[in-house]
Order: structure tokens, then C-alpha cells, then sequence
């Protein structure tokens, strides 16, 4: 079976197939971007009246529009008032949604087209319900026949007993951890991730087996704490802090202290205090990396803005409605935690990356719903700046450390000559205006540009379940 990473190597400059030729809007050998505004995904500050040079899916150059070299028979577009930034790059993302009843279903239609359409050209799944379905999209992506971004396919989640949920296996013992993940690893997944009942043992005995593999392990943790896990190897941990169980009194090893007892910990916790900053040092010197997944936290917390108009008619009527009416409840509460804990971690996830940290973002569509690919990638990006980035910070976070992450960012990530042409174009100015972002006029993947409006109008009303 051929190794996935090579699939996502292959896949730069992958020939769109039938089913995907639809949703292309310019696909030549050479394309010249002209009088653009470019951010180029390190930091830097936007480089005006720039003119792009395509060629046979690589950037070729990127220069003053004045005086530029446009080679002869290129397709020229004047993208004059637009801005042109990397592709998305994010790292907590799924192919479910929720479906009620502690149950999720796979969205293979539509999910890959919306993630497109945001400008996400390549992603790592943060988990998997149905593997060999996020295996066979990887695939199908790659080889170009299924519209959607690079996938860096996680296998199924590594987990101990005690989660209510029936489509999660739960490990035995460290053995059959370590099995798992050779399994997986042959069958394809490139990432795996631990999961909230996992031991210490259990982990460590995955997270050596991957390594074994040059393989990467997340967590989305309880019974082990960050600390623990930066012992153990661990490469990133999920959902920035508000998971994490190590500032619970007396916590047990190997134990996952009740709901109740982390969210109080949390509550106490000062973002600017000893003991958060301690942890914070501590992963730093261990290079764990952090994943901000604030879009799912902001459903749960009162008075936040709800999900975009063109997010709801992505749903189907039966997730809309269930999405809406946990909303009027949420909104009705005069319960103020997640109004609490929104704010701290978004004070923690600041203070990390001012530590040295690699922050790195996404979405985590789960929940009771509203968090719709494409839609929810911009508005990470947005709620990184209300956490006190710079859009041009956010838009790195979202862009080359994620690339960092993947042990990619010689090729995606940030824009300059030689890389791949992944890139979004966007109408305005996300460097002044982060909201911008959800102005995507067209999306870059390996030199072929994508109609979003094509891809979304090809989702629209599917995302959910019936």
C-alpha cells in the first residue's frame, strides 16, 4: 500500500480528474497574479502591487508588478484590490459532525469541498470515527479525484475505557496500543491522537511506536497530564489548556477527575501566575507543540456571534435546528464558565506563544454543531486576533506553523518562489481587517485555482446527517 505522505507529496501538482474539473475556475501550465497584495505567511508586513508567477503548480517568482517578467503565454489575471496569502494549514480538523445521541457521521461529501472553498489546501484530521473513510478521501484527494485539501489522516483515537461513545475502541493494555498504532500506520494514517482515558503506559507505548515511524501523536488528554505527556514524548497537545487536568488538587494517576473538579481548576487558575506559567516553560522546553481550537469552545459561551448565514445553509434542516436550538438554551443560561474559561484560555494560548511556543490552530467540528468546515477556518483566525495576535500572527498560526508542524514547510506555508502554489485570494485586506479572510474569491492547490462558490453550492444543504 503506498505510504500517504508520499500520496501528499505526489499530490502538489495532481491533475484535477472528471469529478473535480467542476470546481475549477483557471488551470493553465503558467498563471501570472497580477497588482496583488501579498502576505506571505511568515509575519511580514504585506508586500504591495505584487505580481505572482505560476508555473506548473510552483510559485516561480513574486516581485514588484512594475517591471515584472510575465512569461509569454501565460493567463493573466489582474487581481488589482485583492490580497493573496498561503493556503490554510490546520490541524485540528474532522470529516464528522455531530448527529446527536453521542454519535457523529462521516461527511465525505461535503466537508472536503468546504474546507476547499475556506482556502484550506492542507489539513491534519484530529481524530477519526470511520478511518478507512478519512484514509480513502486522503487518497482520493491525492490523486485527484475528489475536490479537497492535502489530508494528513489521523487514525482512529487511542483511548482507554470509560468514553460513552460506540464508535471509539477502547485499549486493553500498552500492548495492544502499540499494535494499534503499527496497524494503522500500515494501513496509512500519518498522525495519531490519544484521547482522554488513555494511561501513561498505554500512551507512551503508542507514542514510541509512532516514533518509531517518524509519526507525529496529539492529545486531547484527562487521565494523563500535559506534564506527564511532555514526559512521555507527546508532539502536541489539543485544545489549548482548558483540558488540561494538571492544576486539579489530588489528581490520581491514571485517573480522569470528574468534569466538575477540572472545571473549577481551571477557574481558579490565573493565566499571568506561577503555576500557568511554569506549565507553559515546561512544554516550551520540551518542543510539545499547542493546537487553538477556540471556534468549538465559542459555541458553548453566551453571547458570542453565531455561526455565519452561509454556515447554516451548509446544514442540513435537522442539524440547523439542533445547532439553533442548544444556541437559545446557551443563550438563555445565566451559567457565566465559558464566558470564563473562553477568556482565559484565550490569555494562555498569548502567553505560550510569547513563550516560544509553535501555536498552532483549528477547528474541532464538534460540539452540538455550527462549527462547519471553511467557515470555521476563518473564524479561528478571527478569534486569534480577539485573543491579542496581529492578523498577520494569526494568519502565520493558521498558514506556516502548521506546515512547521507537518514537517512541511519547505514546500507549503508561506509563499515564496519554489514553494507550492497553494494560496487563497482574498477581496481586501486581512493585514487591517482579519475578517477579510472570509472574502475568498479563489483557492490555489498545487497551481490549479478552485471556484468556492462552485464548491460550496455543491455542499450546500448536505452538512449533518438524516
Amino acid at each position: 500500500m503506498t505510504p500517504l505522505f508520499g500520496l501528499l507529496t505526489a499530490a502538489i501538482a495532481q491533475t484535477p480528474g472528471a469529478a473535480v474539473r467542476p470546481y475549477v475556475a483557471l488551470s493553465a501550465p503558467v498563471v501570472a497574479l497580477t497588482h496583488v497584495r501579498v502576505i506571505d505567511g511568515t509575519g511580514a508586513a504585506p508586500a504591495e502591487d505584487q505580481t505572482i508567477v505560476i508555473s506548473n503548480g510552483t510559485i516561480a517568482s513574486i516581485g514588484p508588478a512594475a517591471g515584472a517578467a510575465i512569461p509569454a503565454g501565460a493567463e493573466v489575471k489582474d487581481l488589482t484590490g485583492r490580497t493573496v496569502l498561503p493556503g490554510l494549514v490546520m490541524v485540528h480538523e474532522h470529516f464528522f459532525y455531530p448527529a446527536g445521541n453521542a454519535m457523529y457521521t462521516e461527511q465525505g461529501w461535503s466537508f472536503p469541498k468546504l474546507y476547499l472553498a475556506g482556502g484550506v489546501t492542507t489539513l491534519r484530521t484530529g481524530g477519526s470515527i470511520d478511518p478507512y473513510a478519512d484514509l480513502n478521501l486522503a487518497r482520493g484527494i491525492a490523486a485527484g479525484e475528489i475536490a479537497g485539501p492535502a489530508m494528513d489522516a489521523t487514525g482512529p483515537y487511542l483511548e482507554g475505557p470509560g468514553l460513552p461513545l460506540v464508535q471509539v475502541h477502547a485499549l486493553a493494555d500498552s500492548t495492544e496500543a502499540r499494535r494499534m498504532v503499527d496497524y494503522w500506520a500500515g494501513a496509512g494514517a500519518t498522525s495519531f491522537k490519544a484521547y482522554m482515558h488513555i494511561s501513561r503506559a498505554e500512551l507512551g507505548a503508542a507514542i514510541a511506536a509512532a516514533h518509531a515511524r517518524r509519526l507525529k501523536v496529539t492529545g486531547h488528554l484527562c487521565s494523563v497530564t500535559f506534564r506527564e505527556a511532555a514526559d512521555l514524548g507527546i508532539d502536541d497537545l489539543e485544545h489549548g489548556f482548558v483540558v488540561a487536568t494538571d492544576f486539579v488538587p489530588g489528581k490520581q494517576p491514571d485517573a480522569c477527575p470528574g468534569n466538575d473538579s477540572v472545571v473549577a481548576s481551571l477557574l481558579r487558575l490565573d493565566p499571568n501566575g506561577p503555576a500557568a506559567g511554569e506549565l507553559i516553560r515546561y512544554l516550551v522546553s520540551k518542543h510539545v507543540a499547542l493546537t487553538s481550537t477556540l471556534t468549538v469552545f465559542e459555541t458553548f459561551t453566551p453571547g458570542r456571534p453565531p455561526a455565519s448565514p452561509a454556515a447554516l445553509d451548509a446544514m442540513l434542516p435537522e442539524a440547523r435546528d439542533q445547532y439553533l436550538r442548544q444556541r437559545v438554551r446557551i443563550a438563555a443560561s445565566r451559567d457565566t464558565t465559558w464566558v470564563v474559561l473562553l477568556r482565559k484560555e484565550m490569555q494562555l494560548e498569548r502567553a505560550f506563544a510569547q513563550a516560544g511556543g509553535l501555536l498552532l490552530t483549528g477547528t474541532d467540528p464538534t460540539g452540538y454543531g455550527g462549527v462547519v468546515a471553511g467557515f470555521a477556518n476563518h473564524r479561528a483566525l478571527e478569534l486569534l486576533v480577539e485573543a491579542g495576535f496581529t492578523p498577520l500572527e494569526a494568519i502565520r498560526i493558521g498558514t506556516m506553523n502548521g506546515a512547521v508542524y507537518l514537517g512541511r514547510a519547505d514546500r507549503i506555508g508561506s509563499l515564496a518562489p519554489g514553494k507550492a502554489a497553494d494560496l487563497i485570494v482574498v477581496n481586501g485586506n486581512p493585514a487591517a481587517s482579519i475578517a477579510d479572510v472570509e472574502h475568498v474569491e479563489l483557492v490555489f492547490k498545487g497551481g490549479t485555482g478552485y471556484d468556492p462558490a462552485k464548491l460550496i453550492a455543491a455542499a450546500q444543504g448536505s452538512v449533518g446527517w438524516r
